[in-house]
């Protein structure tokens, strides 16, 4: 395998056709005005009349840049995915390669868990759009412990596994744990070694 092991980081917000200057322009505005409306009220209190109007142009003028709220509001988690992308394809092990596949599985959960716990308004925004939820930036998570598994032998339906293992570290899931249950991030990536020794045999 190669260092990448051949997967490659996606932007999560995947670009589009060169724009023109009063489209860039709007598409400049529309994201400041998000970033600063998500900052001050939080995204569940955030809507598209709020965005177009703060940024003082047509809220079709949101739509035919971003498709829709959950298209823009990705496009604010675009900088710190990266960084995640890159950290567990490229970066230091356990994260990214020369760790024993189970290991890397356990790095990535608990960098995971941090992120959603971080970003957990955006991803849960993000969430409710089918089209953005499995669109191939957010999928390329599932390739990653797919993959992973794989490489630590694991035996059954490897899509299926990884599907509840990521369940794990869906935003709701971990926001309902944390402020409903009293259970810490730390609680939380014990429990996902723990799923990940079963499913590796470590």
């Amino acid at each position: 395998m190669s260092v990448s092991d051949g997967l490659t980081t996606l932007s999560v917000s995947e670009p589009g056709p060169p724009e023109r200057g009063d489209a860039a322009r709007n598409r400049a505005l529309l994201l400041d005005a998000a970033r600063r409306l998500v900052s001050e009220h939080g995204a569940e209190a955030v809507t598209t009349d709020d965005i177009a109007a703060a940024a003082g142009v047509g809220k079709g003028t949101l739509f035919r840049r971003f498709g829709s709220r959950a298209g823009l509001m990705i496009v604010l988690l675009d900088e710190d995915e990266k960084a995640l992308q890159q950290a567990f394809l490229f970066g230091p092990p356990p994260l990214g390669p020369g760790a024993a596949p189970a290991d890397r599985l356990r790095a990535y959960g608990r960098e995971r868990l941090a992120f959603v716990d971080t970003h957990h308004a955006l991803l849960s925004d993000v969430g409710r759009d089918p089209q953005m939820r499995y669109n191939a930036p957010m999928m390329l998570h599932h390739s990653h412990v797919r993959m992973l598994l794989d490489q630590a032998h694991t035996s059954g339906d490897l899509d299926a596994q990884t599907t509840a293992l990521l369940a794990l570290l869906d935003a709701d899931y971990v926001r309902h744990e944390t402020t409903e249950r009293g259970r810490t991030l730390g609680d939380l990536g014990d429990a996902w070694d723990t799923l990940v020794g079963k499913l590796c045999g470590t």
